[in-house]
């Protein structure tokens, strides 16, 4: 195991959060392990503090354990040792909404669905009548600006366009808990940045706990509250960072020396833990 990096800076507890985290749940990861077949330590003795309704990035180098860890907190994967827990406590008796949701970087969508039955699969799942589950998913689909595509199936959508099917439907529940795993990478920079714009303002809107892995430096600290940065596996936690930039984001805000300052600190954890 590689030494100890340099202390991390004390979790960050957001003040002016959507709805004081009102729709969010609280996670806490302490002394969590996972190693892989053949004795590949990917996680060791991770501790995380996640506040309510909060937005964190994860960032770090490729193979680290981003995923692991994302696949752990959302229960698809277990833990060889530690504990997870969510406060409140995220238990579904049946037929209740699912309380988390995750976006993967591929949309997985039902070639033979429309986008608006697509987008009400959660719901029509956890037996949610059809007017209901497709008012609810129509409604959710104007909000990714998708409202006119309501009947067109993936093979007649961009990228852009899947991965916007795909985000509403892990929102079309209104999860406590969103767990995306690097969801606009293969998109074009221009349609990235405007998803970015999209789910920022949505998580906002909504409240819940986002829990977001990427690569790019650039668009955890555009997105996140917070960038927690790992070193190369077994993942341990270079720096934990809060943002200091506005709540209110637009493009301009990229070009500012706040913005760069903040990916500059984010950088140099990140080369600390590439050689860690």
């Amino acid at each position: 195991m590689a030494p100890p990096g340099p202390p991390s800076s004390a979790p960050h507890v957001p003040t002016d959060g959507p709805r004081d985290g009102e729709g969010g749940v609280r996670v806490r990861l302490s002394g969590l392990r996972r190693t892989f077949p053949g004795g590949v330590s990917v996680l060791e003795g991770m501790e995380l503090d996640i506040a309510a309704g909060s937005f964190v990035a994860l960032v770090g180098p490729s193979g680290c354990g981003k995923s692991t860890l994302l696949r752990l907190v959302a229960g698809l994967d277990r833990a060889d040792a530690g504990t997870l827990s969510f406060s409140p406590p995220l238990e579904r008796t049946p037929g209740e909404r699912a309380p988390i949701a995750y976006v993967f970087q591929d949309a997985h969508l039902l070639p033979w669905r429309s986008v608006l039955d697509n987008a009400a699969l959660p719901l029509e799942l956890t037996g949610v009548p059809g007017p209901e589950r497709h008012a609810t998913a129509r409604a959710m689909l104007e909000h990714v600006g998708l409202g006119d595509a309501t009947s067109r199936y993936p093979a007649e959508l961009s990228g852009g366009m899947r991965m916007r099917v795909s985000l509403a439907r892990a929102l079309v529940t209104r999860p406590r808990l969103l767990l995306l795993d690097e969801p606009f990478a293969a998109l074009d920079e221009l349609t990235r940045n405007r998803l970015d714009d999209q789910l920022r303002a949505l998580w906002r809107e909504l409240g819940m706990t986002v829990l977001f892995v990427t690569h790019s430096l650039s668009e955890a600290a555009y997105l996140a509250e917070r960038a927690v940065v790992l070193s190369r596996r077994p993942a341990r936690i270079m720096v934990d960072h809060p943002l200091a930039l506005p709540a209110e984001r637009s493009a301009a805000l990229r070009a500012t020396p706040d913005f760069a300052r903040e990916i500059g600190v984010l950088h140099q954890a990140l080369e600390r833990g590439e050689s860690a």
